[in-house]
């Protein structure tokens, strides 16, 4: 569902007691087709002013560290006219009917909400300005905003925003399609560096996340699932557990197939959660695996070179002659590459709060799609939608992990089974191990070049995980996927297996794995034709130029072709004296409607010890960075996730349960393993802005990878490097 503005259905105006103004908005949902539907128009507050120029901008979306509960508020502002340093934030409650869609995920709320929110700004000024000209009788176009207050030109009398809201709550609401936007040479507001509003209370460690939540008589809980995805409880010695120190009760709950959903498992309440885990040390459970215990890792790469080996079963792309150009080509490689499942592994543990009392659920979430979690509770305990509350909760880390809500209808069940609040915590090894993992993958690849050392031919059967036509949960690849469009002759065909693991988003998905893939291999045909590797993929791009197929964009071949010129200049790329040892791996993405290009330096030494020296990063996600602050710290943590990903994070499945079940055997880069140089600069082009959490981080894995081979010879075919004798030092 999206969501659009009218002048028809913009603006409510509200009096408030004291002599306030809260404006809201109706949010027009529409169809699949753009239909409105009407069912759905409620009203949205996202601004309040009080009689003591009190001025709350309300943030719509979850916060999972991208800093979206900072840039849309600061959207508000800089129309409203009003400093920064003056508003103070405040979090929405999920609630779709009054804000339309509340998804944190695939960078989009930068794009999908950077018009309305400003225009929920100007339209406010503007009633607050015709407040202040009725008031002193004079044109609205004798009077301008700043600093919170409206002015009147000539007689140089102000009014503070404060003193105007009773007044501006009567008077009519302009369309918000005609309200005058200011010029981007006259923000104060976008495009400065501005702390997270959170930030105070983070560093205090006042309770902001998912896991703060205290409720009044709640009882913590552990959830038991079978380690083999979708087994099921036979037996569980729940007497002798429930006769341990400090628990409360202990049942079996009934889970169903959908693994996205509410699975089996027992429950075990305590009066604290270390109660309740060390219960769980009790806990004795004869499962019934079901048929994922015959799944594993090793399976799944014979089945897929057996499957490479054979027929594709099918062609998702086919321009000319590939199969003839790599016959008539002057060079040829073939290669086969392939990447391992991944965990989000986020910082805070998946958890949820739920109190479910006379038929109504409350729910305190750290979600990333609360609104989903809402329609799954429903869905699951038969309890209406209307009847639960969600309160969002800052989340400790997303990467989209918190879009899957199955932690929720975990707590929600187990607190109506219960009778009392109930807070679920799931340890750092329920977390690994019960996961919607970035599903592994295969390629198998043959590329081509001429004797004027140009790309000819790209030929890939992908082999992944799926059934029938259709893949896996991000298991996909998309018929234009890079290098498609640019290659004369092209060939690009699938098969899949079945997979009884959970798979979903994880930051950048497909992207994450594709562009290791794509970039590396490019990298080799680079080096056949001994180019180089840089200029090499600046010839494959050719001219600037729109690419189209069907009337639709593809890429910008332009913007494209700015961010390896600019990181080409800005990390020396040719023209400096590189130390003794270091070697440069370049590679570049466009997703999540952001092209970005990467250097990497790197060094190797005799035990295997890669020291990442510096990347260098250049970025086009159009003509406006809201916050600055932000948007550096989105791309050096996309940075550093990246190299964690290469270094030595992998997900292995024996007998259809996870090997890895911590930070000690799936680890994240640590500080002293960290870049000292995280080079970031952003390029800008005339389009709309867009979302920063996702688009960094695919180069930065195969840039690594490349500056390996520049340094050692040794071409990385496949991931962690911790498979390669690789670590990072």
């Amino acid at each position: 569902m999206t969501a659009a503005l009218d002048r028809r259905d913009f603006l409510k105006v509200t009096a408030l007691a004291g002599g306030g103004l809260a404006i809201g908005s109706w949010w027009q949902p529409l169809d699949a087709a753009g239909a409105p539907i009407a069912e759905a128009f409620e009203p949205n507050a996202f601004i309040r002013i009080t009689a003591d120029s009190a001025i709350t901008i309300v943030s719509k979306n979850p916060e999972i560290g991208q800093g979206i509960k900072t840039s849309l508020p600061m959207l508000v502002a800089e129309e409203l006219d009003v400093a920064w340093s003056t508003v103070t934030v405040e979090q929405a409650m999920s609630d779709a009917a009054r804000y339309g869609s509340q998804v944190a995920g695939g960078s989009t709320a930068t794009p999908a909400h950077y018009d309305s929110m400003r225009q929920a700004g100007a339209v406010a000024r503007q009633m607050l300005v015709a407040a202040a000209a009725a008031t002193w009788g004079v044109p609205d176009a004798e009077c301008t905003t700043s600093g919170g207050m409206v002015r009147h030109i000539g007689s140089k009398r102000a009014m503070r925003y404060g003193a105007l809201a009773a007044k501006a709550a009567t008077m009519p609401v302009p369309d918000p399609k005609t309200v005058r936007l200011k010029d981007p040479k006259d923000y104060t507001v976008i495009g400065t560096a501005v702390p997270g509003v959170d930030n105070p209370a983070i560093v205090r460690g006042k309770p902001l996340f998912g896991i703060d939540v205290t409720v009044p008589g709640m009882l913590h809980a552990v959830f038991q699932k079978c380690p083999v995805f979708g087994g099921t409880v036979v037996s569980a010695n729940l007497d002798a557990v429930r006769a341990l120190p400090g628990v409360k009760q202990a049942f079996v709950v009934t889970g169903g197939t959908n693994l996205a959903g509410l699975l089996s498992g027992v429950a075990i309440l305590a009066d604290s959660w270390w109660a309740a885990n060390e219960a769980r040390k009790q806990l004795k459970v004869t499962w019934a695996e079901g048929a994922t215990a015959s799944q594993g890792s090793t399976g799944f790469a014979t089945q897929a070179a057996t499957l490479a080996a054979g027929t594709a079963q099918r062609t998702l792309r086919q321009d000319g002659d590939a199969t003839a150009a790599l016959g008539n080509a002057v060079q040829t490689v073939e290669a086969a590459y392939s990447y391992p499942f991944l965990a989000h592994a986020t910082l805070e543990p998946m958890n949820c709060t739920a109190r479910y009392a006379d038929g109504k659920l409350e729910i305190w979430a750290p979600s990333q799609n609360p609104q989903s979690g809402r329609q799954l509770v429903a869905q699951t305990l038969g309890v209406p939608a209307a009847d639960i509350t969600i309160h969002m909760t800052r989340c400790g880390g997303g990467f989209g992990r918190r879009l899957n809500n199955d932690y929720m209808v975990e707590a929600a069940a187990i607190a109506k089974q219960a009778g009392v609040p109930v807070k679920l915590l799931w340890s750092r090894e329920d977390d690994i191990q019960h996961d919607f993992y970035r599903p592994a993958g295969f390629h198998f690849l043959k590329g081509g070049v001429d004797a004027a050392g140009k790309l000819v031919a790209w030929q890939n059967h992908f082999v992944s995980f799926g059934e029938g036509q259709g893949f896996a949960a991000s298991a996909n690849i998309g018929a234009t996927e890079f290098p498609a469009l640019f290659v004369p002759n092209f060939l690009l065909q699938s098969s899949v297996m079945p997979l009884g693991v959970p798979t979903g988003f994880l930051r950048a998905p497909g992207s994450n794995a594709l562009a290791f893939v794509a970039q590396s291999f490019l990298d080799e045909l680079a080096h056949a034709a001994k180019r180089d590797p840089l200029q090499f993929r600046l010839d494959l791009l050719g001219p600037a130029r729109a690419v189209q197929e069907n009337g639709r964009t593809i890429y910008d071949a332009g913007r494209m072709r700015g961010v390896l010129e600019a990181v080409r200049q800005r990390s020396g790329w040719g023209t400096r004296a590189m130390p003794a040892g270091h070697g440069l791996g370049v590679a570049f993405h466009f997703s999540h409607r952001g092209y970005f290009a990467e250097v990497v330096e790197a060094s190797v030494n005799s035990d295997g010890g890669v020291r990442v020296h510096g990347v260098w990063v250049a970025g086009d996600i159009g003509r406006q960075i809201i916050n600055p602050s932000n948007a550096v710290n989105q791309v050096q943590g996309s940075v550093i996730d990246g190299l964690s990903e290469a270094f030595g994070q992998e997900i292995t499945v024996v007998a259809g349960r996870v090997e890895q079940s911590n930070f000690d055997d799936f680890p994240v880069m640590r500080i002293p393993q960290a870049p000292k140089v995280i080079d970031v600069h952003f390029v800008t082009s005339d389009v709309g802005p867009t979302g920063l959490g996702e688009p960094a981080l695919p180069p930065v894995v195969p840039a690594l990878c490349n500056a390996i081979f520049a340094v050692t010879g040794k071409r990385i075919r496949s991931l962690p490097l911790s498979r390669h004798g690789l670590h990072s030092a």
